[in-house]
């Protein structure tokens, strides 16, 4: 430590006889202080906590809500926010209790209560929206506030679920002004997280201010931000090229983010490596034609990633071959050792032992309005259509129609991007496989929900790797869905603008109080 100090200590003393002082290389009052401009294509669906489990709603209520627990920056443990301190009681991981902390109030000013936690989780559960995060508490009991105590008690045990508590889907929220039995509607929030949502235009914009009021996990909140959202990857790309934004996320065009170059002077280029999957799903409910197990395994059988990977997304994603993406425990790669190379003769064979006539017909429904997935369906169908074994409908439809119609049960097969909620190879599993998940295809496996609970058991989460591996394997044998590619982190930013390396770490958390003009 002591080397680093002398080294800082000379720097500073050669800037000093430069004639420049330390203070030059801080923020001065002649920095800019509009707003920094945040662009991206992710759609906010419902500013309600309880009424959306997407990654442009849980990026907002990760800046306007506060949760009991949150994660900082590449952590894989949630620290208290909301809370003063949470823990497990006893071995059993059946019985989890948290103490709020005594200094929080919402924006308009009342101040937050163990009952408004509560409240909270239990509405969110009670109103059980088509697309609400309510799949992720399957093993919630029941909750119990007694003072400033919020306990969980637990029907089985989960050692992931403080994972689950700092997530979006355990927003807290005023049970004085949200309604009990329905979601709230209009543009306004009354939420305590580190910002305050000064004005909401759907589909256009958000103007996010520090919220003075903020006390959690943060030390400091940020700078007024703007999030502008456009519906199409080109319109995100033209507005940065005209300087109209400070920092892209999600999504600039994959042959922008291909020429991108981090060793340009003139912005700063964040790439990580991250777990955002991209899966095709199928219905799998009786009548659908993709009920047949054999059918489903025919299309694993044709599906050629390698297009998608090098024409489609320029190298910016690389092909998957499981639920689980690579740098998760238990990783595997059963779509590759069940279907290590596209194989039409056995996709064939396997529709004749279907017992099905071909061409079989089917839907396939995909977010409209982006190029990328407008090309990427049209390689998927031209696969599928060529040897004759299909005939694909393609269906683009704007994104918050489309979720909705597919949890209804409108296509047959549909493409459907996934971003962890939470750093633990459980998100991948119970939200997407398990009894009434969040993909809504109508999969239902005893022996999945089983592995899935086993793999809840251990805290040391090192212990679930086998368990994990057998799912994934189950998962290459029923094709409820087929893996196709895991993409990469971008984050780009003007060089006046410092922090967008912390903006995102793969997960659910937006931090854009990490953003500062320089």
């Amino acid at each position: 430590m002591r080397s680093v100090r002398v080294r800082i200590l000379a720097i500073l003393a050669v800037l000093v006889i430069a004639g420049v002082g330390a203070w030059q290389l801080l923020p001065s009052d002649e920095v800019n202080k509009d707003p920094i401009a945040v662009g991206t294509t992710d759609e906010v669906t419902s500013l309600d906590p309880a009424g959306a489990y997407d990654a442009g709603s849980w990026a907002m209520y990760s800046n306007i809500y506060q949760s009991l627990m949150t994660f900082k920056p590449g952590a894989t443990v949630p620290e208290p926010d909301a809370a003063e301190s949470c823990g497990f009681i006893g071995q059993k991981l059946q019985t989890y209790q948290c103490k709020l902390r005594d200094d929080l109030s919402f924006s308009n000013g009342r101040k937050i209560t163990a009952a408004d936690v509560k409240y909270s989780i239990e509405r969110m559960i009670k109103i059980k929206t088509d697309v609400g995060p309510w799949v992720l508490f399957p093993s919630l009991k029941n909750v119990v506030a007694d003072g400033r105590t919020i306990t969980f008690n637990l029907s089985s045990r989960d050692a992931t679920f403080p994972q689950k508590l700092a997530t979006g889907a355990g927003s807290i929220v005023d049970r004085e002004s949200y309604p009990p039995n329905k979601l709230r509607t209009g543009s306004t929030v009354d939420g305590s997280g580190p910002y305050l949502l000064k004005s909401y235009r759907p589909d256009v914009s958000a103007e996010l201010v520090p919220n003075p009021r903020y006390k959690g996990a943060l030390k400091r909140t940020g700078v007024p931000v703007t999030v502008r959202y456009f519906k199409e990857s080109d319109a995100l790309l033209a507005a940065w090229q005209a300087g109209r934004i400070d920092v892209t996320h999600r999504q600039l065009p994959p042959a922008t983010l291909a020429e991108l170059n981090p060793g340009d002077p003139d912005l700063r280029v964040t790439e990580a490596d991250s777990a955002e999957i991209r899966n095709l799903v199928f219905n799998v409910r009786d009548g659908s034609p993709l009920a047949n197990k054999k059918v489903r395994q025919a299309i694993a059988s044709i599906v050629d990633r390698a297009p998608l990977v090098t024409d489609i997304y320029k190298g910016t994603v690389e092909p998957l071959y499981s639920l689980i993406p690579q740098g998760y425990i238990g990783h595997s790669t059963p779509f590759f050792d069940a279907y290590p190379a596209p194989d039409r003769a056995r996709a064939k064979k396997l529709m004749q032992e279907a017992g099905v006539q071909t061409p079989l017909a089917i839907t396939f429904g995909y977010r409209g309005g982006d190029e990328a997935y407008e090309k990427e369906t049209e390689e998927l169908r031209r696969q599928l259509e060529a040897d004759g074994l299909f005939k694909v409908s393609v269906k683009p439809v704007d994104w918050q129609k489309f979720q909705k119609e597919y949890a209804a049960g409108k296509y047959d097969a549909y493409t459907v991007g996934w971003l962890p909620d939470y750093p633990d190879p459980d998100t991948f599993s119970q939200p997407l496989v398990g009894h009434d998940n969040s993909l809504h295809n109508g999969y239902s496996s005893k022996k999945m929900d089983s592995l899935i609970s086993s793999t809840l058991q251990y805290s040391d989460r090192g212990r679930t790797s086998t368990d994990f591996k057998e799912l994934q394997a189950l998962v290459g044998e029923d094709v409820p869905l087929v893996p196709l590619w895991q993409k990469k982190d971008y984050v780009i930013s003007k060089t006046d603008v410092s922090g967008s390396q912390y903006l995102s770490d793969g997960t659910g958390i937006w931090r854009l109080w990490e953003l500062r003009r320089i």
